[in-house]
């Protein structure tokens, strides 16, 4: 037998099965003690039987008139008798007998004492010097039927008893594992990001271990990923101001050169290290979306944020974005920086990849839906999925650091949404498009905000 993996359901399983085995010996035992018992007292009440009758006996065969001649007592109202008893004579004849007596069934004398036949439990006793003698039967059927009522006694409570028993099991076992349930209730909640101790004080003293095992656990994978993040962002930080040097260097080296060979190589410079400096820059977004808090304390308006980076944007790119925003604010707790660099690497993606005689249409719905779209050639299905992975980059001849989206994706990711990338783009044949749907406040909660 297979047990289940449930460890509710084997506890129940298994106490259940015990219960039922050591009720059904104990009500066996008890079966036995009691038919034991039982005929004990039978023949205790069958010997007490033939000593009250053989003395009645006695004198009422003595008194007699005639001798040997056999007498049937007379029955005084109809009733079941189980006892039958006969009287005989030294010489085998019957001189009395009970009304339903079947001599046929009393073997011959052979003595005072019980004897036991097929049919009949017998006890017999003599008189005046073995002249009279007495025997009383009893069918061992009437025992039988006896013995099936206790058994029955015994066993029709089993039928009530046993499923309030596994029901009571079941009851019992879940309600001593209701801390693990929170337990687990507690982990399924958490984010995958969420590596903070997981309350386990009220697990129980078996269990405790394991809550504690897992809590060291998540903090020493906690310390590892931020010490992976914090190199990440330090070493970032610290190369803007040598690659912003560097840069200029290079830029200076152009002005001043008469060669136009050394002219050539400045700028492929130049160009190497703006694309590390990009590199570097995603980099920091990539620490802070993973580590950083993306949530506050407060309410701000989402139109102003993405204003501010399209304007940003449109200073290298003019014309080329169609901004749509809501006529109510679009208030969120989530931080404009965040949202910021959502913004900037989806724009950018769009711009990079996008047709370039065609506008990028950027547009934030009421709902908090953020959407970027650009015409251009379909990806392949097969390449949407890969374009969120970290350095994947949607075309080889392109500039991009293959950062961008998965940086995008990271955030939606912490604050419980999804990015969703469509090619082509609903409603065309043609394009891309992405969306993230940020989280927003009530209307009710916006327009207060926004008054204030």
């Amino acid at each position: 037998m297979t047990m289940p993996r449930s460890l509710q359901m084997r506890l129940g399983v298994s106490l259940g099965i015990l219960l039922t085995l050591l009720w059904i010996a104990a009500a066996a035992v008890t079966a036995v003690m009691l038919r034991h018992e039982m005929d004990r007292i039978f023949d205790s009440s069958l010997q007490e039987a033939a000593q009250r009758l053989l003395p009645l006996a006695a004198v009422e065969i003595v008194g007699r008139e005639e001798e040997g001649v056999t007498q049937h007592l007379a029955d005084l109202r109809d009733h079941d008798e189980f006892l039958t008893y006969i009287v005989r004579d030294d010489e085998g004849r019957i001189l009395l007998q009970s009304h339903e007596a079947d001599p046929a069934i009393f073997p011959e004398w052979d003595g005072p004492g019980f004897r036991t036949t097929a049919t009949h439990r017998l006890y017999g006793e003599d008189a005046l010097q073995g002249t009279i003698r007495l025997t009383v039967a009893e069918p061992l059927a009437h025992r039988a039927a006896a013995a099936r009522d206790v058994w029955a006694g015994l066993g029709l409570p089993l039928l009530v008893f046993i499923p309030a028993a596994l029901l009571a099991i079941v009851l019992t076992v879940r309600s001593g594992l209701a801390p693990l349930r929170r337990y687990r209730d507690r982990l399924a909640a958490r984010s995958p990001r969420d590596l903070a101790p997981v309350a386990c004080d009220d697990l129980p003293v078996e269990a405790a271990p394991v809550g504690a095992a897992i809590n060291v656990l998540l903090a020493q994978l906690k310390s590892t990923f931020e010490a992976e993040r914090t190199f990440a962002a330090n070493a970032a930080h610290e190369l803007r101001t040598p690659l912003a040097g560097a840069i200029a260097q290079a830029q200076r080296i152009q002005v001043e050169t008469k060669d136009t060979g050394a002219g050539h190589r400045a700028a492929e410079i130049e160009a190497s290290l703006k694309r590390l400096a990009r590199i570097a820059e995603r980099l920091l977004q990539l620490a802070r979306a993973e580590g950083g808090r993306l949530r506050l304390d407060h309410l701000s308006d989402l139109r102003i944020t993405a204003r501010l980076v399209v304007d940003d944007i449109e200073r290298t790119a003019p014309n080329r974005i169609a901004l749509a925003l809501p006529e109510h604010p679009v208030m969120s707790d989530l931080d404009p920086d965040a949202f910021g660099i959502i913004g900037r690497n989806l724009i950018e993606n769009a711009l990079r990849h996008g047709a370039s005689d065609k506008p990028i249409t950027v547009s934030l719905s009421e709902d908090g839906t953020f959407r970027v779209a650009n015409d251009g050639p379909v990806v392949p299905a097969e390449a949407l999925g890969r374009l969120t992975r970290r350095f994947e980059r949607g075309a080889a001849k392109t500039e991009g650091s293959g950062l961008g989206l998965a940086i995008v994706a990271g955030i939606a990711d912490r604050i419980s949404s999804k990015l969703t990338l469509q090619s082509p783009r609903p409603g065309s044949s043609s394009g891309f498009e992405a969306i993230v749907v940020l989280p927003i406040a009530s209307r009710k909660l916006s327009k207060a905000a926004g008054a204030r």
